[in-house]
C-alpha cells in the first residue's frame, strides 16, 4: 500500500537564470539604492532647530564655538562691598532664598561670623550648599570679599574692609 512512491519535483519560485537576476537584484540592490535616496533626501535640506523662529540664528547657534575671550579692563576702579552686593548677593541674600541669611540678620549671620573671614570668602568663592561659587565671574576675589564683609558687618561682624593687591 505505501510501495507508491511520490517522486513530487520540489521546485521554487525560481525557474530561469532570467528570474534568479531579478530576484537578486529586487533582493539586494534596490534596498542599496533607496537606503542612499533616504540618506540623500534627509541631508539636502538644512533644518532649523525646533522652535526656532529665524534659521540663521538657529544654525548660527548650533555651531558655535565652545568657549570665549572675554577681556575686561584692568585699570577700572575696584567695586566696594555694596556695589558688590546689589549686583550679585541681593537676590538671595535679600528674601532668604534657598537658606540664604537675610541681610542684617545677626541671628542667622552669628554663627557663620563666628568661623571667620577666610571661612566665609571661601565659602563665596567656591560656593557652599545651594550658593554657587561667586569666584571667576564678573568680580575680583578681593571684591566678593568685599561684599563679604559688607553683609557681615551689616549683621554685627567687624570685619576689615580688604584692600585691592598691588598689580604683580
Amino acid at each position: 500500500m505505501s510501495d507508491q512512491h511520490h517522486e513530487e519535483a520540489h521546485t521554487g519560485p525560481i525557474k530561469t537564470p532570467k528570474q534568479l537576476l531579478v530576484a537578486v537584484f529586487y533582493s539586494f540592490v534596490l534596498p542599496v539604492f533607496i537606503i542612499i535616496g533616504l540618506v540623500v533626501y534627509v541631508t539636502s535640506d538644512y533644518k532649523p532647530q525646533a522652535g526656532s523662529s529665524n534659521d540663521q540664528e538657529a544654525i548660527a547657534a548650533r555651531i558655535q564655538k565652545v568657549g570665549s575671550v572675554e577681556i575686561k579692563d584692568a585699570n577700572r576702579a575696584a567695586r566696594s562691598g555694596e556695589e558688590v552686593y546689589k549686583a550679585q548677593c541681593a537676590a538671595c541674600h535679600v528674601a532668604g532664598a534657598a537658606g540664604a541669611p537675610k541681610f542684617g540678620d545677626a541671628g542667622a549671620w552669628g554663627a557663620r561670623i563666628a568661623k571667620g573671614y577666610d571661612t566665609l570668602l571661601t565659602s563665596a568663592l567656591k560656593g557652599k550648599g545651594a550658593m554657587g561659587a561667586q569666584g571667576g565671574g564678573e568680580f575680583e576675589d578681593f571684591e566678593i570679599g568685599r561684599a563679604v564683609v559688607f553683609m557681615t558687618n551689616a549683621a554685627g561682624g567687624k570685619f576689615a574692609v580688604p584692600k585691592q593687591p598691588e598689580p604683580k
